[in-house]
């Protein structure tokens, strides 16, 4: 039995690949080539690290690829406690966690609005927000700079709100990130059914209930894939920290401990922990993308199913 059925499941497997061979074509091999390219680019460096945060400074430096003689676990210890790592994931954590917050609350009540509720002015605004994708961050350092500097000389909220605070960085975050949410949920809110929106108005309620208890969980899966989009971004952000946090070294976030490991001695860098702290840094949002994958595959594709 099972000799007989071998062969032609064999020749089915081989007939079914060259149908989808023939169904994508050269564009379409073409493309998987590439992916798979982007792949090993993206990989290998990863792993790399993830190797390297095991070694000596020799076994670094020797051969790449060859496995560490005994994994060395202090790397980690020491970019922990000497290097402060662990006091800026903190700061990092603090940082991006009220930055996601207030940038989800604001860009989906702003993208609620200008996707169901006409009025004059709307499309002047959306594409207000829309061209925010066009403006490079770096163009604003330096009068960014002296907008928070001069933030920090409000009466009260100053001192919270300045330079060298977690609470100017979290409004810049915000406002650095308000562009890209908007746009996205706002092509996504207009994919929403209005029944349920003017049912729930013809029973009484409130514009802000509808939003909150009826859009907001409607618009989960679009909701879930820019908040993965925008705690990724803003954990790996360096520029804007580089600026706004000059001189507060304790209130440093990750990436900017982990530049200050490779040039606080120049050649005599601690390699070894270095790299502890990078694999520390990557696999928070590792974990994070890895438990959402699907939520934001399916929040990316909803609005184009709907």
């Amino acid at each position: 039995m099972t000799t007989t059925t071998s062969p032609a499941i064999a020749t089915s497997r081989k007939q079914a690949r060259r149908d989808r061979r023939r169904r994508l074509g050269p564009l379409g091999v073409l493309s998987h080539v590439a992916l798979a390219f982007w792949t090993v680019l993206v990989i290998v460096p990863i792993l790399w690290t993830f190797l390297a945060s095991f070694k000596t400074e020799d076994e670094i430096f020797g051969d790449a690829w060859s496995l560490p003689a005994t994994p060395r676990w202090d790397n980690f210890a020491r970019a922990w406690e000497q290097a402060h790592i662990g006091q800026y994931m903190l700061n990092s954590v603090i940082v991006v966690f009220f930055s996601t917050f207030g940038t989800m609350l604001l860009g989906s009540m702003a993208a609620y609005v200008l996707a169901r509720y006409p009025f004059r002015g709307n499309r002047a605004v959306y594409l207000l927000f829309v061209s925010g994708l066009a403006f490079p961050v770096y163009l604003a350092l330096t009068p960014l700079f002296f907008v928070v500097q001069n933030m920090g000389t409000l009466p009260l909220i100053g001192p919270f709100i300045g330079l060298n605070t977690h609470g100017g960085l979290v409004l810049v975050y915000i406002a650095y990130s308000l562009p890209f949410t908007v746009f996205f949920l706002a092509a996504f809110f207009r994919t929403l059914p209005t029944a349920v929106a003017e049912a729930a108005f013809v029973d009484g309620a409130s514009h802000s209930r509808v939003f909150f208890q009826i859009m907001l969980p409607m618009a989960r899966p679009g909701l879930v894939s820019i908040t993965i989009f925008n705690v990724i971004g803003q954990w790996n952000q360096y520029q804007l920290p580089l600026v706004l946090l000059t001189s507060a070294r304790d209130k440093w976030v990750l990436t900017q401990g982990i530049a200050e490991i490779s040039t606080a001695a120049g050649y005599d860098a601690d390699w070894a922990a270095l790299f502890a702290a990078l694999t520390l840094a990557i696999l928070p949002m590792l974990v994070v993308y890895t438990v959402f994958q699907r939520q934001i595959q399916s929040g990316l594709t909803a609005g184009a199913l709907k």
